[in-house]
């Protein structure tokens, strides 16, 4: 089989009394579908937990530079340059020269009074950018010490070097090649997202309750026995999460190694290495990285009990349906079982239907088969997706 052109990988997760993911009230995230209310962990909460994770298969142990998701990237270069010997009236006017430059009138310098370099957002900058940019503003900083002569340079640095900055081969950093990158900067390079990701959600209704709950004062309680210095309540929420994430693989390559994805399938393996080494590890992330405010009183870590990945060319299709009626909690077997079996029938209509030719392999902690796929061990399955991004053998 020749490269793919998608990876699809459908999970399942089990969290007992968590929070995993809240809302602005402070209450456990929620989403209506098939007439009931599920409660759900967005994408953007089970992105940040990927990309942050500190273990055997963080992203930043594949040696690729990293990012920093920000608002205070002139104010860092701020700091960087006084670090380096730039008085501090020069460092502050080239770093408001460059956040001008950079974002114009989108440029915020002032919240609350105090007086701050920051965008109006947060901008998802790679240390690779960040390094470079502050390099280059100590030169300037080091030849030029008239506020207006600053700007006009930092000005003419940025537009004679647009494209040297557009073209830096992952200097936007690993996680924006992973989940791409939106700017409204002219200067700064957007990139489209390798890996999409659907917000998690239970396979049946919402299981919430209060937690009911008192701080206790030590020294009050020993003084008069009474004790509590507060009482307060929380939301926990209990459930089996369906989720599902795609890789656009010739997406990932390309970004990577910096050329058009049409181009991916004319290079060698050896240039698909490390896009195969990035969604081995994503996948182990995916599997082992939990999610979770409260984590301290919660303890909200899980493995995925169920782990399904398809490789193949075509378009996507979430298995979602597959739980679109809300499962009931009591059955002849564990509700995990039968939502694991639910997906695999869903597999299997599909496949009478379209006949997908997609190849298949699967992790699970129940018996059951699924339709044309292998059952295999995380490692198995981690080794399969790094093979089949950098040889295409499926």
């Amino acid at each position: 089989m020749s490269l793919p052109r998608f990876i699809q990988i459908h999970t399942l997760h089990t969290y007992p009394a968590a929070l995993l993911n809240r809302d602005d009230a402070g209450l456990a995230k929620r989403l209506p579908y098939g007439g009931a209310i599920r409660t759900r962990i967005s994408s953007q909460c089970l992105k940040r937990h990927w990309r942050v994770a500190d273990d055997a298969f963080s992203l930043a142990k594949l040696g690729v530079p990293m990012a920093t998701r920000t608002r205070y990237v002139a104010e860092l270069i701020r700091q960087r340059l006084i670090e380096q010997g730039i008085d501090e009236a020069r460092a502050f006017a080239t770093a408001e020269a460059l956040l001008e430059a950079l974002f114009g009138e989108k440029a915020d310098k002032k919240k609350e009074g105090v007086k701050a370099l920051q965008t109006g957002q947060a901008v998802l900058f790679g240390n690779e950018e960040i390094a470079y940019l502050a390099r280059r503003c100590r030169d300037i900083a080091s030849d030029f010490s008239d506020p207006v002569a600053l700007k006009a340079e930092v000005a003419k640095f940025l537009k004679e070097e647009k494209k040297n900055i557009e073209a830096m081969k992952l200097g936007s950093g690993l996680e924006s090649a992973l989940f791409g990158r939106m700017v409204t900067s002219d200067l700064l390079a957007n990139r489209d997202a390798a890996v999409s990701v659907a917000h998690a959600f239970t396979v049946h209704e919402a299981q919430v309750e209060n937690d009911y709950f008192t701080v206790v004062d030590d020294f009050a309680q020993a003084e008069d026995g009474a004790g509590s210095a507060g009482i307060f309540d929380t939301e926990l929420a209990s459930g089996l999460y369906y989720g599902y994430v795609v890789i656009d693989v010739p997406q990932l390559v390309a970004n990577l190694e910096g050329i058009k994805a049409a181009d991916v399938f004319t290079i060698g393996a050896d240039k698909r290495e490390l896009a195969g080494k990035v969604a081995q590890h994503l996948l182990h992330l995916i599997a082992t990285v939990s999610p979770g405010a409260k984590r301290g009183s919660t303890a909200p870590y899980d493995w995925a009990k169920f782990v399904l990945v398809e490789a193949g060319d075509w378009q996507p299709r979430s298995l979602a349906a597959a739980f679109h009626d809300p499962m009931p909690l009591k059955g002849d077997s564990s509700i995990r079982a039968r939502a694991a079996g639910k997906l695999a029938n869903e597999i299997a209509a599909f496949d009478a239907a379209y006949g997908m030719p997609t190849a298949r392999r699967f992790l699970s902690l129940d018996e059951l088969t699924v339709p044309a796929a292998e059952r295999a061990t995380l490692s198995q399955l981690g080794e399969w997706i790094a093979q089949t991004v950098r040889d295409g053998a499926c």
